[in-house]
């Protein structure tokens, strides 16, 4: 089947149709043409896609995603996990380790590519940096990125504590073209912690999670890079402290990347509901000031992308206590929409955080150029569309998102890849 985009906005920068509005003609997974002036003639296996303002670009990549399968699909399948992707318009999805059986053996990892072999969005897997992702010995670095692992991680729920650990991951990594992710957090000083430790803390009587606990780690982190070499991407930015410590140190030429969760742009901590457990998350939601650092370092590079911080919970792990329920949300099918909308970026700036960012992070080279022959990869979306998510309007199997009743503008119209057209709704 053919797939005919008409009067597409082009986002392609250096490419040859960047800013221009055209007919896109899609077949067997590449561009076929790319056409000027009136709407081509209908043929006759065509199927013509449209929308009141279609835009089109890359894939998106997310760098950072957790499912629930293997051994707790109730929380999430990769089969409902790629609908929730492509739902927000990802294409290519960072599958990190979170729940046993951890990617830590060449079949475990080699389990992840055949199980995902098929679906509409890729998921490539992130193998544990250390075994059981306990930070002391490190896993089989070689034979995991033979077997296809994309990078190594001890996941978003386990930092890397001691400081020989992420040394030896560091040297280790470098020679296999790897970088090495981690979130920066002293697990000492936040023990316990539950939200932003700050005056809404104290207010609520829950133990805060202080802000010092990341900056302190990653200026730990940052002088172990420059000691070990390699690549680190720093996962998961929530400070103003984390913001500056990086912008320094990519001024001296460290080779580090950062990411920032989508939904930590839309919150502060003193927005929250109170003892609302899908506000609940690994970092917390911060003080108006880390916001506005995070915002700026979006904007200028420091920050090199946004991604979902997909963490998906099934009722048993959020309808608790407070202090006993999970940490995380869901955000596949949002993070789009929220960055568009409390981000404050330019729309070429955000589509870079999902794009060009998320491979340099990873040493993939840039996407093709859109242009007659160039494969099809693509994700389709108006940055115009209001709308508001709701349970009943999710993909992913869990409901864990903190963003059910807000109004949102932005939305994914769908993906394309070798598989096809995948709309988002």
């Amino acid at each position: 089947m053919t797939l005919l985009l008409l009067s597409a906005h082009i986002h392609d920068p250096g490419g040859p149709h960047h800013g221009q509005r055209r007919h896109i003609r899609i077949r067997d997974g590449r561009i076929v043409e790319i056409l000027s002036g009136d709407a081509p003639a209908e043929a006759a296996d065509e199927q013509r896609l449209t929308a009141a303002d279609l835009h089109i670009s890359s894939g998106w990549i997310d760098l950072q995603c957790c499912l629930g399968e293997p051994g707790h699909e109730a929380r999430e399948t990769f089969e409902s996990g790629a609908r929730a992707a492509a739902r927000g318009g990802f294409t290519d999805v960072l599958l990190h380790p979170d729940a046993p059986p951890l990617p830590q053996s060449r079949a475990a990892v080699a389990y992840v590519r055949q199980r995902a072999a098929g679906l509409p969005v890729r998921f490539h897997p992130v193998a544990a940096a250390t075994v059981d992702a306990a930070g002391n010995d490190l896993t089989e670095y070689h034979d995991l990125r033979a077997a296809g692992a994309v990078a190594f991680s001890d996941g978003p729920n386990h930092p890397i504590q001691r400081a020989e650990t992420l040394v030896r991951a560091l040297q280790y990594a470098a020679p296999l073209g790897a970088v090495v992710m981690n979130r920066p957090e002293h697990t000492g000083l936040s023990a316990g912690g539950q939200i932003h430790e700050g005056p809404v803390s104290v207010r609520l009587g829950l133990r805060g999670l202080p802000s010092l606990a990341e900056d302190l780690q990653l200026a730990r982190d940052l002088r172990l890079l420059e000691y070990a070499g390699g690549r680190l991407h720093v996962a998961g930015v929530s400070t103003a402290g984390a913001v500056a410590l990086l912008r320094e140190a990519k001024a001296r030429g460290l080779a580090v990347t950062a990411d920032v969760a989508a939904h930590q742009l839309a919150f502060t901590d003193d927005e929250l509901p109170p003892f609302e457990t899908s506000y609940k998350v690994r970092p917390p939601f911060r003080a108006d000031a880390d916001r506005a650092a995070l915002r700026e370092g979006l904007a200028d590079g420091t920050l090199d992308a946004a991604v979902s911080a997909h963490q998906p919970h099934d009722p048993e792990g959020k309808d608790l206590e407070f202090d006993l329920a999970e940490f995380g949300a869901i955000g596949l099918e949002t993070a789009f929409a929220v960055l568009n909308t409390h981000g404050g970026l330019p729309l070429d700036t955000l589509l870079a955080r999902l794009t060009t960012g998320p491979r340099t992070v990873l040493g993939w080279p840039a996407p093709a150029s859109l242009a007659a022959g160039a494969p099809a990869r693509l994700t389709l979306f108006d940055p115009t569309l209001d709308w508001t998510p709701a349970p009943a309007d999710t993909a992913s199997l869990a409901r864990n998102s903190p963003f059910y009743g807000h109004r949102l503008r932005g939305r994914a119209v769908g993906i394309i890849t070798e598989t096809g057209f995948m709309a988002a709704f």
